[in-house]
């Protein structure tokens, strides 16, 4: 969750810092701090944005060593003294955190015991003292933290600086990310490439339990048992470019806008027209080893888990496996059956949400192939997988997801295209389904011309209590990630149902206070889903129809009409209204439309 910077070389290092900490923001944002080394160290934290820790920042704050910190709290409430970095009581040690001290209480306790005075609320806090009492045994920076670390149960991505060793960082990674970035007679880290890419390209990715020592000549990398371990750097495509707002209000109204070129990427160069088929070589399988697979089981948090739906229903419609879509965040901890025809498939926009990343090392633990589809490429889940695909939809700095969504939503398509051709699908379904695909980038555009009239709807619903979303089938996952994308910015109450169980109970909450967004493909499911739209006006009930025939808006009180694909596809245009909608709701309520309260962008916590 949290944001983590840290610099040495000949520069100053508290400009690096904050302009570090300002695009990890999306990570963290209820208190922000920063450390130099310079014949000590000095220190600068404050509760609330990163903007206001830049203007508590004196002009004369000096020093080539730092270490900064964008929180999101787990432990103790957001202010000055909980904000990151923290201090052993000699001011020797500083340390910035990402992740959660399971044993926080009882290493605190023990400290407390040996005289340790603790001023915060935080678990990191243990960090800095247990770091400061083993470098006074060890002499060695390096040392101390790997020593520390061994006391220790739970996440962590840190950066650790020592007064008395001002040109060097030591950094270690648990479960939360940390990536190095290799300049010119300078090191940087970063717990995202965000806060690299302006300066270098060139990074290297830590391993859960390694350590890495940065100085301004380099770096070395050191297992949790000391050994040294060898890391070849990777080139990452993203620029700073793609972390500006280009011109639009707010990043999430940018991302929504970029999605005719996303998809387009997501899709380019795998389609083949010979055969009809998608080409996906980072699969890693034959057909004969594909054709093993008996089911497929699909594993995501949040929008990730939506989309995954989405992807269930077009392996099932185009493949004919079985295949179902469950939250991972549940998945891990439900002492799953493992089988070996089993495919599974984890989705992560990062490629470092906690939850995905644990369920997929239990999966390979037991042997289960594992396929990620994730966006960010030498990711913790790019790594730990057999196989997979890349999105290859940029950065994606908005808090709530939008183009990843759509981008996921687009490469089920594929696998399933992929999957069903090595089976039993068929050459000319095969064309149908590459037709539709590439129609898409235009589509999307045809939909995004029609904002000022969603901007409308959107003010119209936005003074609404709460409002249901519904949809059958297809239209359900599209119904889900709708609420969710509403409730994250709005913070207006949706929830999502499958129409059909609206008579199940749901149904009760309906009337003239309670408005409707129905999903309504042009599908086999037409007829059935103008009966709910039937049944609900009969209750008071105010609808928004998002279909794809003016004809049937007949039973609602405003209508969106949206292209149409082929019946398999149409959920992945269904949902792109509904990010609009939702934005210009929040816009409408004066909502902090990038940062929501209470919210992340990287989950990387429990």
């Amino acid at each position: 969750m949290c944001g983590i910077v840290a610099y040495v070389g000949p520069k100053d290092a508290a400009p690096i810092l904050l302009e570090g900490l300002q695009r990890l923001e999306y990570r963290g944002y209820d208190s922000a701090g920063v450390v130099v080394a310079n014949k000590g160290l000095k220190m600068r934290k404050v509760k609330g944005r990163v903007a206001d820790l830049a203007a508590a920042v004196p002009a004369r704050f000096k020093g080539t060593t730092g270490i900064g910190h964008t929180r999101w709290a787990t432990h103790g409430v957001p202010s000055d003294v909980n904000a990151h970095p923290h201090l052993s009581n000699d001011e020797r040690i500083a340390v910035v955190h990402n992740g959660i001290i399971e044993n926080a209480d009882e290493l605190r306790g023990k400290l407390e015991a040996d005289g340790a005075t603790f001023l915060s609320e935080t678990d990191t806090e243990v960090l800095a003292h247990l770091i400061a009492r083993t470098v006074k045994e060890t002499d060695s920076l390096q040392e101390a933290v790997r020593l520390a670390l061994k006391r220790v149960v739970g996440t962590y991505g840190i950066a650790v600086v020592d007064s008395e060793r001002p040109g060097e960082v030591v950094v270690a990674r648990n479960g939360s990310p940390i990536v190095l970035g290799i300049g010119e007679k300078e090191m940087f880290a970063a717990s995202d490439v965000a806060a690299l890419v302006r300066y270098t390209r060139q990074v290297v990715h830590l391993e859960d339990g390694e350590l890495a020592v940065l100085r301004a000549d380099g770096f070395s990398t050191f297992a949790s048992d000391a050994r040294e371990t060898a890391k070849e750097p990777l080139t990452v495509d993203w620029e700073a470019a793609h972390y500006d707002t280009g011109g639009y209000e707010h990043y999430l109204l940018k991302e929504i806008s970029e999605q005719p070129e996303t998809v387009a990427r997501t899709l380019r160069g795998r389609l083949d027209d010979r055969f009809h088929v998608a080409h996906l070589g980072g699969l890693n399988m034959d057909a004969r080893e594909t054709r093993s697979f008996r089911r497929v089981k699909i594993i995501g948090c949040g929008s990730a888990y939506y989309s995954g739906q989405i992807g269930a229903q077009l392996i099932e419609e185009l493949a004919r496996i079985p295949a179902d879509a469950e939250p991972a965040s549940e998945f891990r901890y439900r002492n799953p059956v493992v089988e070996p025809d089993t495919l599974y498939v984890a989705i992560s926009q990062s490629g470092e949400t906690y939850d995905t990343l644990a369920a997929v090392q239990e999966l390979k633990r037991k042997g289960g192939r594992v396929l990620g589809i994730v966006n960010t490429v030498g990711s913790a889940i790019a790594r730990e997988c057999d196989g997979g695909v890349y999105l290859h939809a940029g950065p994606e700095v908005s808090v709530a997801s939008t183009k990843a969504f759509t981008s996921t939503a687009a490469a089920f398509a594929l696998l399933a295209l992929h999957l069903g051709r090595v089976r039993d699908l068929s050459p000319a379904d095969g064309r149908r389904i590459c037709e539709g695909l590439r129609r898409l980038p235009d589509q999307i555009k045809e939909i995004l011309a029609l904002e000022p009239q969603i901007k409308e709807l959107a003010h119209k619903y936005a003074d609404s209590p709460s409002i249901m979303f519904v949809g059958r089938v297809r239209g359900y996952p599209v119904a889900r990630e709708g609420a969710q994308k509403l409730k994250e910015v709005s913070y207006v109450h949706a929830e999502a149902y499958p129409a059909s169980e609206l008579k199940h109970g749901p149904l009760a909450l309906i009337g003239p206070e309670m408005p409707t967004v129905a999903i309504v493909p042009d599908d086999e499911l037409l007829d059935k889903n103008l009966t709910t739209l039937g049944e609900i006006r009969a209750r008071g009930g105010k609808v928004l129809m998002v279909g794809h025939r003016v004809a049937d808006a007949k039973l609602a009180d405003d209508c969106l009409v949206v292209p149409k694909n082929e019946v398999e596809l149409d959920p992945i245009l269904l949902g792109i209204p509904l990010q609009l909608f939702a934005y210009h709701a929040a816009v409408a309520l004066g909502r902090d439309v990038d940062k929501p309260r209470n919210l992340a962008k990287s989950v990387t916590v429990e």
